[in-house]
């Protein structure tokens, strides 16, 4: 034997060294050969030595060297090892796997490795209905996210029950969807408020077919989509939904709700539709757009391009008031009445007389503000004249809504001043007052306004309170940018 063993080892014929230490009794050398080669058949000669002595645990490792995992997970089973036998069955073919699964099965508290290990060969039915038996909630969990698509639908059917009974609503859902239950997935989005991610309205999208009733359908269930989505304020994921459906009207109205003024803006330019325009020139007028001349551009664009002049009218008519109340710059004032008036004449209003009306009292409005402006412009060389018409204008019904009472009051004030007639311009100032609340610093200066007041010998404090921030001041503010944004947008405003 000795001899035999120089030369096994010689040929390092593994096998046949084993299985003469095996004969020799010599366990311990043939173990030490086993572990240190890893020659799966030496292993198994071993192996079954240790069994053949009643050794499991030793017979066992080996066994799980050789790779022979059937008579290891035998073994276990025998000598209810029943932590090793669970690694050992998943290492081994699905056999093994269902051989360890039935054992499990039958053993109280371990219902749930054999749901694991019925899972994991492939056997979905049966993983269910002992997860369903013995009411093995996580590892329902578990199989549920290996489902998909091509799983059988009464799989699925089952699997979104059970975690519809247990208030589960998420994966319920998940399920649905993918068994395709669009409808009945929706449904229970809305009834349980299970809020949507992108990747689950992902799977609530029907695929694209050539069938025309399957696309109809598929356009359906896109826009029940996108009113779960409007219904949870997730704003956005409803405007991809509505667009894919093809409504891009409701698809606008969902993205106006989000107040992203980018993707709005951006939206209204790739639908390239009349009222999506509108609707989107309606929604930038409600932003501070007097500070913002991207935002003023945008809007006489969408107007534009909508072909909604009335509207359009509307707005230079809101500019031109900007001018006069925030910059007291009536020129450009003129010049965005121009662009109203040239909206309205082109625009076709169904109510014509309405229409006449609307663009008479405009023309009206600038014809008094061209007077205005001719005063201020012809002063230098005529001064009483640019008064006498500014006195007319003051005759003028409701002129404040055209030339606001305190321009036209501190021009003329500020003439007197300056001819120092300072009774007449201090009268001046009292009648305005008892004509306006409007705080009068606003449009005579401050240095005027002390100038008047100590001639007189009048404390300045008499009358309605007055800033600092006098009239002068108010036209060289920077940032006009009101009449920026139109003589950018409009060449010619007279």
């Amino acid at each position: 034997m000795e001899t035999s063993l120089q030369f096994y080892e010689s040929a390092q014929d593994f096998l046949s060294l084993v299985r003469v230490y095996c004969y020799c009794g010599n366990l311990d050398k043939a173990a030490e050969i086993c572990n240190d080669t890893g020659d799966r058949a030496a292993c198994y000669q071993l192996a079954r030595t240790y069994e053949n002595q009643d050794q499991p645990k030793e017979s066992i490792h080996f066994y799980t060297r050789a790779q022979a995992y059937g008579n290891a997970i035998r073994l276990c089973r025998e000598h209810e090892m029943d932590d090793q036998l669970m690694n050992l069955a998943l290492l081994g073919k699905t056999e093994d796997m269902l051989e360890a699964a039935k054992y499990y099965e039958k053993k109280p508290g371990c219902q749930d490795k054999a749901v694991m290990l019925y899972h994991k060969s492939g056997s979905f039915s049966k993983a269910l209905d002992l997860a369903f038996e013995t009411k093995q909630f996580g590892a329902l969990q578990v199989i549920s996210e290996s489902l998909t698509s091509n799983t059988d639908p009464e799989v699925l059917k089952r699997c979104a029950q059970f975690f519809l009974d247990n208030g589960q609503f998420d994966r319920a859902v998940d399920l649905l969807a993918i068994g395709k239950k669009y409808i009945d997935a929706l449904k229970l989005c809305n009834d349980q408020n299970v809020m949507l991610t992108e990747e689950l309205v992902e799977k609530l999208t029907p695929e694209k077919s050539d069938d025309k009733d399957s696309e109809s359908d598929r356009m359906r269930i896109l826009e029940a989509i996108a009113t779960v989505c409007m219904n949870q304020r997730q704003y956005h994921l409803a405007t991809k939904k509505y667009t894919q459906a093809g409504n891009r009207i409701k698809g606008m109205k969902a993205l106006l709700k989000s107040g992203d003024t980018e993707k709005i803006t951006f939206y209204a330019g790739v639908s390239r539709q009349k009222e999506i325009y509108v609707m989107a020139a309606n929604y930038l007028q409600s932003l501070d757009w007097t500070k913002n001349p991207k935002v003023m551009k945008d809007i006489i664009s969408f107007y534009t391009k909508g072909r909604a002049l009335d509207s359009l009218a509307s707005f230079y008519e809101s500019c031109a008031q900007a001018e006069i109340d925030e910059y007291q710059n009536y020129e450009k004032a003129l010049g965005a009445l121009g662009e109203a008036a040239k909206s309205i004449s082109n625009a076709k209003m169904s109510n014509t007389t309405l229409q006449e009306e609307r663009l008479a009292a405009l023309k009206h409005k600038i014809t008094l503000i061209k007077k205005f402006v001719n005063a201020k412009r012809s002063y230098e060389d005529s001064p009483e004249e640019a008064i006498k018409l500014c006195q007319i204008l003051l005759e003028e019904p409701d002129i404040d809504s055209s030339v606001r009472l305190g321009n036209l009051y501190g021009f003329i004030i500020e003439h007197f001043h300056r001819k120092g007639n300072f009774n007449m311009a201090y009268n001046l100032l009292q009648e305005l007052r008892s004509k306006t609340s409007v705080n009068i610093g606003h449009y005579i200066s401050m240095a005027t306004l002390e100038s008047i007041h100590q001639h007189l010998n009048i404390p300045l404090g008499r009358g309605p309170a007055v800033d600092n921030k006098s009239v002068d001041q108010f036209q060289d503010d920077e940032g006009d940018i009101v009449g920026e944004a139109i003589e950018e947008e409009v060449d010619d405003f007279d």
